[in-house]
């Protein structure tokens, strides 16, 4: 076989390879938050699940305070400037081995996994740093809630009861004022305290 034909046969080869690169670059722009670059809520919820078998994994949600007042004072667009340094700082904040998304509006959810026992320490630090004024528009500031629970403390739970239970935590947070994340109670906790309830006191304190 001579060059030429070596050359002819070798195209059809290359052009799918092209393309194939193509359409996994669409796919892959498909799947990602055209504002914030954080993965969709399909996206999310598909690594997300992978990540929760490993019993050490938490579940976080998050939930910027007072975005609609930011928006009708300063404009959408410094509303999205806002939205996209969240989710950098959230990005940043939950590390390589975790994966966070953007659920829709000013909600964002991720599942970290909890290596060395240090996640409490580090979501208050990461509340922190989302409070910071966005850097390119110093009056742009606010602060945002988080709601966060262990798998390990609900388990048999899927994703959905998960985050569930962490927007739970978060709109305590949010209603009480705390500065810093609030984690959802362990079910072991709540069935403790239904068990301690004497006998003909139903529904008492």
């Amino acid at each position: 076989m001579n060059i030429f034909a070596s050359l002819l046969l070798a195209v059809p080869v290359l052009g799918w390879a092209v393309h194939a690169r193509w359409l996994h670059g669409r796919l892959t722009t498909a799947r990602r938050d055209p504002l914030t670059g954080l993965w969709t809520r399909d996206a999310f919820t598909r690594r997300a699940r992978r990540l929760l078998r490993d019993p050490r994994s938490v579940v976080v949600l998050a939930d910027v305070d007072h975005f609609k007042q930011i928006n009708d004072t300063h404009g959408h667009a410094a509303g999205d400037v806002l939205l996209a340094t969240v989710a950098g700082r959230l990005a940043h904040g939950t590390g390589p081995g975790g994966v966070v998304g953007r659920l829709g509006g000013d909600e964002f959810a991720a599942v970290v996994v909890d290596r060395d026992g240090t996640i409490a320490d580090r979501l208050h630090t990461l509340a922190r740093v989302l409070a910071r004024p966005v850097d390119i528009a110093s009056d742009v500031h606010t602060t945002v809630s988080l709601g966060w629970v262990r798998a390990v403390d609900h388990r048999g739970e899927d994703l959905s009861t998960l985050l569930r239970r962490a927007d739970e935590a978060m709109y305590a947070a949010k209603r009480s004022g705390r500065s810093g994340p609030l984690r959802a109670a362990r079910i072991g906790r709540l069935l403790g305290s239904v068990a301690g309830r004497r006998p003909g006191r139903r529904g008492a304190a």
